[in-house]
């Protein structure tokens, strides 16, 4: 009789679903810091008073500054060569510069290149400091060094972009194969033996790629280190703008969005064709010919070692190239117009110059309005983050081919993306100074719209890397395209989406620590007058507040970011 009643019983139990794990602790408490956020970010937004109001009380003034924009001059030919050159002069050497610091600092940061801790560590410090102190404060430490002229904006972007650079190599340092290390180790090779033979050859498409990028990044970075005395077009925008010749700004500026996209459109491509063909055992592009088949594993087919390799057009392909890479550094040395007298001198003057920055200001009277600005910074970044991304999402999926697949939308949205990411958020800034007044407001627009040139791309990307296979099985059990979209590709690409806003933070953070030098609101106002009367020790403290303020953000974005994959 009882075994009876538990044969009956067992179907019920059969028939249960299986009961959905509780949330971790994890889980709960990334959802109340981004609910936290985004209630700081309605907040800023609120207290920095940007509303639809106070826009349209600012389109007089946006009248105004057209009428005054308008028409455009343009300096001689001769003279905007000039200044163009001197900017990809500049702009050259310090990517020249990142790389080649970059690649010993990621050779000890990846894991399967260096067995010692203390050297991983300490080059992972190195990598996070250099990402966390501003360019713009490194441009004004060097020129208190060597004076006005290219070097100092060649050091400062130089020595930033490490911060990217080398954990953009490391990471894929750690990614790479290790068969021909180990290889070269078993053979009886030398460590230096199996980083040029067994990682370098790996790692030259991602090596080029990433300089490439840097570049992008650095050519819209010397305008606002034109604002500090930096030679450049960057410098002439400056000039311009603040004797109120808006149609002398305004024309660099436009020359300068032009450059950037013309930039972003060749280094992008030579980088899609770079990374492209990987798997292929023939050499099939550019890429290929340059890096004498590192690229397809071109090199590694030679069954035959040869002492003399033959004049093949893949040999004469990357001869031709490392040499125009040359000449290009060598004019770009001519055309920076460095002088090796003042860098000594300003070498031998180092110890006293840092002198001038030790120790930070601790007056009590001071910490005050310091800590009241660095707070509207981060109410710049945080409203700048919630309107970028309610700009950026629509675009970004409008520019996604796999959600639209009419060409000509598509297409659209990503031009509009590359023109957006081709101006520089200073000069949105400074335009927004002129229409709405100085302070947040002016900082908080020029960031909204900077973003969608990030986050719009980002957003595009993520969705194009869902699984189609999923959504076409959804559409095949007859849902429409909305359905297939929300039920399907958000919730795919939803972690990523989170991801890029607190990645959109992290950089609004730095940038608005940088807008305030053009009157734009936050700390670098008081950061550009302490350096102007020569404050060293005011400079400092605002230094040491923003690099406390930077690593925080940084760190809880990169918590959430790897909470949510």
């Amino acid at each position: 009789m009882a075994t009876g009643t538990l044969e009956r019983q067992a179907p019920q139990h059969q028939h249960e679903l299986p009961k959905r794990p509780p949330p971790s602790f994890n889980t709960v408490a990334v959802w109340v810091v981004l609910i936290a956020l985004f209630a700081a970010s309605v907040w800023s937004v609120i207290d920095l008073r940007i509303n639809i109001a106070s826009i349209i009380d600012s389109i007089e003034n946006a009248q105004n500054f057209i009428a005054r924009m308008f028409p455009l001059d343009f300096p001689e030919p001769l003279d905007l060569l000039l200044m163009v050159l001197e900017t990809l002069a500049i702009v050259t050497l310090a990517t020249g510069l990142s790389v080649v610091l970059s690649v010993p600092i990621a050779l000890w940061a990846a894991s399967n290149t260096t067995t010692s801790n203390l050297a991983r560590n300490a080059s992972r410090t190195v990598v996070v400091i250099a990402r966390a102190v501003p360019d713009l404060i490194l441009a004004i430490v060097f020129l208190r060094i060597f004076g006005l002229g290219a070097l100092p904006g060649i050091l400062a972007m130089g020595l930033h972009s490490i911060g990217m650079v080398a954990k953009l190599y490391a990471d894929a340092i750690e990614s790479l194969d290790n068969g021909p290390q180990e290889a070269i180790r078993a053979a009886g090779g030398t460590r230096w033996q199996r980083i040029t033979s067994g990682i370098m050859p790996q790692l030259m498409p991602q090596l080029i790629a990433t300089a490439l990028h840097r570049f992008d990044i650095n050519l819209r970075t010397s305008v606002i280190l034109g604002y500090v005395g930096v030679g450049g077009i960057g410098k002439a925008i400056s000039e311009s703008l603040r004797s109120l010749n808006y149609q002398r700004g305004m024309a660099l500026a436009l020359t300068v969005l032009v450059l950037c996209i013309v930039i972003e459109l060749i280094s992008g491509a030579i980088r899609a064709r770079l990374l492209a063909g990987k798997d292929s055992k023939t050499p099939k592009t550019w890429a290929d010919k340059v890096s004498g088949g590192w690229v397809s594993g071109g090199r590694a087919a030679q069954t035959e070692p040869r002492l003399t390799p033959p004049w093949t057009p893949e040999r004469i392909s990357r001869f031709l190239s490392i040499a125009v890479i040359t000449l290009i550094v060598l004019g770009s040395f001519v055309g920076s117009d460095l002088h090796w007298g003042t860098i000594a001198q300003g070498v031998w003057n180092i110890p006293h110059t840092i002198g001038l920055f030790l120790p930070p200001n601790t007056d009590g009277d001071l910490l005050p309005s310091l800590l009241q600005q660095m707070l509207i910074t981060v109410q710049i970044a945080l409203a700048a983050t919630l309107l970028g991304s309610i700009l950026a999402l629509p675009i970004g999926v409008l520019a996604a081919r796999n959600v639209v697949p009419n060409p000509a939308v598509h297409n659209f949205f990503r031009v509009l993306i590359v023109m957006v990411r081709g101006m520089p958020e200073l000069i949105l800034a400074i335009i927004f100074v002129v229409i709405t007044g100085l302070g947040g407001v002016a900082g908080t627009l020029a960031l909204s719209i900077g973003a969608v040139g990030l986050l719009s791309k980002l957003i595009a990307d993520s969705l194009e890397e869902t699984d189609v296979d999923v959504q076409d099985a959804v559409r095949a059990n007859g849902a429409t395209r909305v359905q297939v979209f929300f039920g399907v590709t958000v919730r795919q690409a939803l972690p990523a989406f989170v991801a890029h806003i607190m990645y959109l933070l992290d950089v609004n953070i730095r940038s608005a620590t940088l807008l305030g030098i053009v009157g734009a609101g936050g700390i670098g106002y008081l950061l550009m007058n302490a350096s102007r009367v020569m404050q060293y020790d005011v400079v400092s403290t605002i230094v040491l507040l923003i690099l406390v303020v930077v690593l925080a953000v940084e760190a809880l974005s990169i918590w959430v970011r790897r909470a949510v994959k």
